[in-house]
């Protein structure tokens, strides 16, 4: 039995429905889905040199590109070769309560991949018991579309029984993770995930004597660090330097600070060029994003790193009394400011395209169920915009969130570059990351280099969202996708 309040929501979203698109068949046959490709989504839209016909436009003619083609050599050999077989079982979280969700090899998060740049990875997965099916998507690495792990896009989700071999070279060092993009809302909440690594080829810039990973999750409103409900400890000696690599696979944002100054290192898998000490100030880490942090052990004693919050990371001698928790300050480091300036590989003031992300919201219907859904210039899934490119453009996006809730923003096979906010320019070391938060208001100029063809997903991380709407594509010129959504195979990336 609903509650009153619900049955007052319904009742309101059923009248603005009604009052918004009326009560005629056409309205409401336009927003049920069935069976669909994402090549026939939304519209083209204006693109700087460029103006799109609709729909579809970069798939006509010769020279078509299946986004299967789009691998690695398949003759080189692997330098990493692993396999990871994905459950639907009770999750064991250690110091809390079991969860039903999913497993890989039969932990969550599933075990940690290394790598290093330059290698060659060869992952083979598997689904023993996943019963909607299920995928891994290399969130923040750009690999080649055909392995980006998107049901219904790159892929046809992995049945049980079934298995999927993902090949990429690891060609940009740093931290990042993998997750199913099949149902992932369902799936990636409930544990079908895990940590990766790739070191770099040669000596970071910054050197680290311990290097550890903190990756956040909550699982049915436990919140872990590595999968258990518990604090951690890092040996280190006095003046040795703690690279703590934190992953935030939830779905809001996750904060980081310490009552002793820190370093920020890297975001999102790139190096800050010349970090400086962060005191008295909190990191702020997106849904779906990921920091590292440097800290130095202290003379006699440890340090305490919170990490998303609820846990933290003690550094320092283990036999000391442990550091009270500090309380997380007001206010919060800007990324747009620090560390210092260096040249870009490419020139985002001369743009080749140049598009508009506008996040609203509005009543309406979403394959027959109405809601109050998120909106992209102003058009609601899936007629939203298609963002069509050619390799070798420099593209300059605005975007601009109107929709009163904070919209954390992932690209995927690309890196973006932050120009400003709210018309105020970058001048710290090139803001470079794969996921933004996106808050109430704001304004943001970005660009990427179009340099790796395929149909990739421009989708908010909260992914509830992603379900009402909020995911448009970057689709190249000439490339096509024999893959569909609401078929057969059963795919359902969202």
């Amino acid at each position: 039995m609903p509650s009153r309040r619900e049955v007052v929501r319904r009742v309101a979203v059923a009248v603005a429905v009604t009052t918004g698109l009326g009560a005629g068949a056409l309205a409401w046959s336009s927003t049920l889905l069935g069976e669909y490709s994402v090549m026939d989504m939304g519209a083209g839209v204006a693109g700087g040199h460029d103006d799109h016909a609709g729909p579809g436009a970069s798939a006509g003619g010769a020279g078509e590109v299946s986004v299967t083609s789009l691998s690695v050599d398949p003759d080189r050999p692997a330098d990493v070769r692993v396999e990871l077989v994905a459950r639907q079982e009770t999750v064991q979280v250690p110091g809390g309560r079991t969860v039903e969700g999913y497993t890989v090899n039969g932990t969550s998060p599933g075990p940690e991949l290394r790598a290093r740049q330059g290698d060659l990875v060869e992952v083979v997965f598997v689904n023993e018991s996943v019963a909607d099916g299920a995928t891994l998507h290399w969130h923040g690495i750009d690999v080649p579309n055909a392995a980006d792990g998107v049901a219904g896009i790159t892929q046809d989700a992995v049945p049980v029984g079934g298995r999927h071999v993902y090949r990429f070279e690891a060609t940009d060092a740093g931290t990042y993770w993998y997750h199913s993009h099949q149902v992932s809302h369902d799936q990636v909440l409930r544990g079908l995930l895990g940590a990766i690594i790739i070191d770099p080829a040669e000596p970071a810039d910054v050197a680290a004597d311990v290097d550890v990973t903190a990756l956040l999750h909550v699982y049915g409103g436990q919140h872990t660090l590595n999968g258990r409900v518990e604090d951690e400890h890092v040996d280190a000696e006095p003046g040795e330097v703690v690279r703590v690599r934190v992953i935030n696979t939830d779905q809001g944002t996750a904060a980081v600070w310490s009552a002793a100054p820190y370093r920020v290192v890297a975001i999102d898998g790139h190096d800050v060029t010349q970090p400086t000490d962060v005191d008295g100030q909190r990191l702020l880490i997106p849904a779906g994003g990921r920091a590292d942090v440097a800290v130095p052990a202290p003379e006699g004693g440890a340090v305490r790193l919170h990490v998303g919050g609820a846990r933290s990371i003690l550094i320092g001698d283990p036999d000391t009394t442990e550091p009270p928790a500090a309380r997380q300050p007001s206010e919060t480091l800007d990324l747009l400011g620090y560390g210092t300036p260096a040249p870009l590989d490419f020139d985002p003031a001369n743009p080749d395209r140049s598009y508009d992300y506008v996040i609203g919201r509005r009543f309406g219907l979403i394959d027959g169920r109405p809601g109050n859904f998120w909106t992209i210039n102003g058009r609601m899934f899936p007629d939203v915009p298609m963002f069509q490119v050619t390799e070798g453009d420099t593209v300059v996006m605005r975007l601009r969130n109107d929709s009163g809730e904070v919209h954390p923003m992932h690209l995927h096979g690309h890196h973006i570059v932050v120009l400003s906010r709210d018309g105020v320019p970058a001048s710290g070391s090139p803001w470079i990351v794969d996921s933004l938060d996106v808050r109430p208001g704001e304004t943001y100029d970005i660009a990427f280099l179009a340099d790796n063809p395929g149909i990739w997903s421009d989708h908010c991380h909260t992914l509830p969202h992603a379900v009402d709407g909020l995911i448009a594509h970057v689709m190249y010129d000439g490339v096509t996708t024999p893959f569909t959504i609401n078929g057969t195979a059963g795919n359902h990336p969202e």
